[in-house]
């Protein structure tokens, strides 16, 4: 029997799969690590847990095979993460992971210094502070005595390549998001290297995402037990990644995954950019195609901190029935009308990404009467995140991105009601599928491609990924819908000065 593995290198753990070429799960294992937070608005991890923590995850994947029958490796991993390495291959600082806020000041450097009109043409991005370039010139601009010791700069799965194999590389759709790349012509943009003063040959070789880059070595054989030369193929940024797992791998069909975060995801031939840049636009991990992305950063993060600080009877009473506390939770939720008698939310918990780029922005209930019970908040909640997702959809039809589908994955995905809400709102049917192994299980396809046990990534998809549940809008519930997030936006654009005053109280 043939295998295909795929190895997530994760913000909470690494995740690896066994998957056979018919794309049913063999084997998986989850090895987790901390993440550590020395200053507020910092975000650091170890490179070193997650090449601990890999391993571990490959010995008990591979525990019952014979490693000879792996015919490809794929690898995904958290976006935009800086790795830097000694010219002996040693980690010279923690790594400094996507949701570290420290590089305000780089990324306002960048921006005038490159203009910001020519790093939408260069890149088709902003320069956001969770982008990889920033954090670069924060260790130039603050720790110049570690940045003279750099020898290569790497993202976080690729310094799991690395160790694999002996080789420095990395593929599009993960390099797309350090700011550094060539959007359209998917290679490093000679012009923003050269306009930051930074050296080519600090970055590694970027590749197609089911490009063969490298093979596992003999010492690797040894620690891990895979067969030395087995292939390692590109693979792709998580997003990407997750994308490919559920089968956007064509025009028409885009998908939303809530998360921690809520991000809409859609496939497109050609490079589609918002000027104003409340969207991204990155190279997809499928050869020469691109990808639109919106992201909100507290989705299912606003109901995870509901039920942390305001739901212990409902967290009580999963205990006893031994069930999920978010089932207890949304329990009483679709009795309430749309509209949460006239609640509505804003769900910027942690500032907010699409569309506002803005993180100042905090989360507000609207319209709290004495009437509200608990399930009020609740429902508002879920509606107020389904308003923040459709902005990105909205964006998306503003450029014609082509929308017949949606594909719902997540822990949202598991709702019901909650599916149901975000259809209303969005006036689209929303589906399910029968994968929900995410970016490990995208990786291992692409892992497939690569090594040709499958000859193109649409058909492996078209083959694998079935839909299993179709929810499609009430059009009574549209219409209310549709005034309400009318209100939704207008209550940001009135509240934006006072999000920035906010902040700057002592």
């Amino acid at each position: 029997m043939d295998y295909l593995m795929g190895i997530d290198v994760g913000t909470t753990g690494v995740k690896v799969l066994l998957i056979d070429k018919n794309g049913n799960v063999v084997s998986k294992d989850t090895q987790e690590y901390p993440l550590y937070t020395p200053k507020p608005g910092w975000a650091e991890q170890n490179p070193e847990d997650w090449w601990n923590a890999t391993v571990k995850g490959i010995k008990n994947v591979i525990n019952n095979i014979n490693p000879g029958d792996i015919k490809g490796i794929g690898l995904s991993g958290q976006m935009h993460g800086l790795v830097v390495l000694d010219c002996k291959f040693k980690v010279l600082r923690p790594s400094i992971l996507w949701c570290d806020q420290r590089t305000v000041k780089q990324c306002e450097y960048i921006t005038k210094k490159v203009g910001y009109a020519k790093l939408m043409e260069l890149v088709c991005n902003p320069a956001l502070t969770g982008f990889t370039a920033g954090k670069i010139l924060w260790v130039r601009d603050n720790e110049p005595e570690i940045y003279k010791k750099i020898y290569k700069i790497l993202l976080p799965k690729d310094y799991i390549r690395f160790k694999l194999t002996n080789v420095f590389a990395t593929e599009v759709s993960d390099a797309s998001g350090m700011l550094l790349l060539d959007i359209r012509k998917r290679r490093w943009s000679e012009d923003i290297l050269k306009i930051l003063n930074l050296s080519k040959d600090l970055l590694p070789d970027c590749f197609e995402s089911e490009d063969v880059t490298g093979v596992v070595t003999k010492e690797v054989s040894k620690i891990t037990g895979l067969k030395e030369g087995t292939p390692v193929v590109g693979g792709g940024g998580d997003q990407a990644s997750s994308a490919i797992g559920c089968g956007i791998v064509e025009s028409g069909i885009i998908s939303i995954t809530i998360g921690t975060s809520g991000v809409v995801f859609a496939f497109s031939d050609e490079v589609k950019l918002d000027k104003l840049g409340r969207i991204h636009t990155f190279c997809h991990s499928v050869r020469n195609k691109w990808h639109t992305m919106g992201v909100m950063l507290s989705a299912g993060g606003s109901l995870k901190w509901f039920k942390d600080n305001l739901s212990k009877e409902e967290i009580e009473e999963a205990k006893k029935k031994k069930v999920d506390p978010y089932d207890v939770m949304l329990k009483e939720v679709e009795k309430i009308k749309p509209g949460a008698e006239n609640l509505i939310f804003l769900p910027y918990l942690a500032g907010e990404r699409t569309p506002h780029l803005d993180p100042y922005a905090r989360g507000v209930f609207f319209g709290l009467g004495i009437y509200h019970k608990k399930s009020h908040l609740i429902r508002s909640i879920l509606e107020g995140v389904s308003f923040g997702l459709r902005d990105s959809i909205e964006i998306m039809k503003i450029l014609k991105i082509p929308i017949r589908q949606v594909r719902v994955t997540g822990g949202g995905a598991r709702s019901l009601v909650w599916l149901q809400i975000l259809a209303d709102i969005c006036n689209l049917e929303m589906v399910t599928v029968n994968v929900s192994e995410g970016a490990a299980f995208g990786v291992a396809l692409l892992a497939g491609v690569g090594t040709r046990v499958y000859s193109d990534i649409k058909q492996v998809c078209r083959n694998v990924i079935k839909i299993t549940n179709k929810i499609k809008p009430d059009l009574r519930n549209v219409k209310i819908y549709d005034e309400y997030y009318k209100m939704y936006k207008r209550m940001y654009l009135n509240l934006k000065k006072e999000f920035k005053m906010l902040s700057e109280l002592k």
